[in-house]
């Protein structure tokens, strides 16, 4: 049975832009008894945190993680024993490469109510800024999302590329720049032709914001002379072609 005494919400915090934060999102955040959160979550929906509401930091990045998901875990379950509204609040979408459902499963398992709130993920938003349409009438009819960083125990051996290359126009990916090298290789032997433009974001709809373009022939030594980092999304097929890098 769930908790008789509090409820975990699951808040996808949106790609950086505070101005995309839902407004399911906003007044969850804002009447909280207590609130989890993520590494790109920006200060300014930060700021939005009641004085009062208990704070846990839970970021990863580039695997350097101040909690492990199971410690994330335990602790939004004891979280919940004591308040009556907990927010777990993460970047962009919850569901989308967030790890959202391992921590619905586990806490459900564990007796805990829990609900979902989308947020808008960074593989639409991102490409959006950059004036990129993931789809386009004479471009694209077709869009995959893949995580360019995969799972130490994955659920499989490797991300099938040669099927997404064949089987998707634009391929949007993310967590992919340090594996650049190793992405185009392997679309390239699929099959995708050299000159396929390519484009990365980096912190995608924030003012800090940066596009670097490319093809998939040229865009690894491009990316490693500009030293460029994560978080960033990439973009592969003709759609790519239109992006805004000014």
């Amino acid at each position: 049975m769930p908790s008789p005494r509090g409820k975990v919400y699951l808040v996808g915090a949106g790609p950086g832009d505070p101005g995309l934060l839902t407004v399911r999102g906003k007044t969850l955040i804002e009447h909280c008894d207590a609130i989890v959160y993520d590494a790109l979550v920006s200060p300014e929906i930060l700021a939005l945190i009641p004085a009062r509401t208990e704070r846990l930091y839970a970021g990863k990045r580039s695997g350097r993680h101040s909690l492990t998901q199971d410690e994330i875990t335990e602790r939004l379950i004891a979280l919940v024993e004591r308040h009556a509204s907990v927010v777990r609040l993460k970047g962009g979408d919850p569901f989308i490469f967030g790890r959202g459902g391992e921590e619905v499963a586990a806490l459900r398992a564990a007796g805990v109510a829990v609900e979902v709130v989308p947020g808008i993920t960074a593989g639409i938003a991102a490409p959006a800024y950059a004036g990129i349409p993931l789809t386009h009438r004479d471009m694209s009819a077709s869009v995959a999302f893949v995580t360019g960083h995969e799972a130490v125990e994955t659920y499989r051996p490797e991300i099938r590329w040669g099927e997404l290359a064949r089987g998707a126009e634009t391929l949007v990916i993310y967590m992919g720049v340090l594996q650049i090298e190793s992405i185009v290789e392997r679309l390239l032997a699929a099959g995708r032709a050299p000159e396929t433009p390519v484009a990365l974001i980096r912190w995608g709809t924030t003012p800090r914001q940066e596009v670097l373009t490319g093809t998939l022939a040229t865009i690894a030594p491009r990316v490693r002379a500009a030293h460029f980092e994560p978080p960033a999304v990439i973009v592969v097929g003709e759609v790519a072609r239109l992006a805004h890098t000014g």
